[in-house]
């Protein structure tokens, strides 16, 4: 048995992730020097990777669901 909360499901993910590439963006733009910059800009990049991640796993969730809903039986 699993004490552990369920996990997010990938929509949740996804906001949570847009949310989060949005404000490494903001604090790119608010970077007060060079090393600050590029430690925003490595942030904003992953979260950029991050949420083409989480849109092939949609993709392959949906995927999978319609093979699912295609079989009888």
């Amino acid at each position: 048995m699993n004490d552990r909360e369920p996990e997010p499901s990938t929509k949740q993910l996804k906001a949570i992730q847009a949310a989060r590439e949005t404000s490494e963006h903001e604090a790119l733009k608010e970077s007060g020097t060079e090393g600050e910059a590029r430690q925003q800009e490595r942030r904003a990049d992953k979260a950029a990777y991050l949420r083409d991640k989480l849109a092939e796993r949609e993709r392959s969730e949906r995927e999978a669901a319609e093979n699912d809903s295609g079989k009888t039986g």
